[in-house]
């Protein structure tokens, strides 16, 4: 939606959009999710940890600072949505050849998954416009918003990466 763009647009520099905002380090995000699929950990723990971490080191605790070290962790989360998506996607292709073996009647699960992830980022948006709209314009708003967009995403990866496996 238009907020996000804005939102990103105050709170983030065109860089960190990007995904290379210098203070995030990506590698914590990486090690993290590592760590958790040898170990069978729950993944879900590494949600925020790469921003918690850029925001106690040299990005600081600011709003402006911490708007951005949420949206360069929630670029690496979409970075990753995009590629278990395009994985997913892939097998329900197949599947779907398969499905219509067996019955010609049931949807094309290609065309569902597509819908599916549609209304979810149309979800996404909406519920971190709600959350941005609960800060009434204070200045905790896009920090706020990058935040709601980092988890949700986070978990969307999460849920289709799972599904991929």
């Amino acid at each position: 939606m238009k907020w996000i763009a804005l939102v990103l647009a105050v709170a983030v520099s065109p860089a960190s959009a990007q995904g290379s905002f210098e203070a995030y380090d990506p590698s914590i995000l990486q090690v993290c999710l590592e760590n958790n699929e040898m170990g069978g950990g729950d993944p879900s723990t590494c949600i925020g940890l790469g921003a918690a971490i850029c925001i106690e080191g040299e990005a600081g605790s600011s709003n402006v600072s911490y708007g951005m070290c949420m949206s360069a962790e929630w670029q690496d989360w979409d970075d990753r949505l995009n590629e278990a998506y395009a994985i997913v996607l892939q097998q329900q292709r197949e599947f779907g050849v398969h499905l219509r073996d067996v019955n010609p009647a049931f949807p094309n699960p290609d065309e569902v998954m597509r819908d599916m992830q549609r209304a979810w980022i149309k979800y996404r948006d909406l519920a971190c416009d709600w959350e941005r709209i609960q800060w009434a314009g204070g200045t905790g708003a896009g920090p706020a918003a990058a935040q709601c967009m980092l988890e949700l995403t986070a978990r969307q990866m999460l849920f289709l990466n799972a599904r991929g496996q």
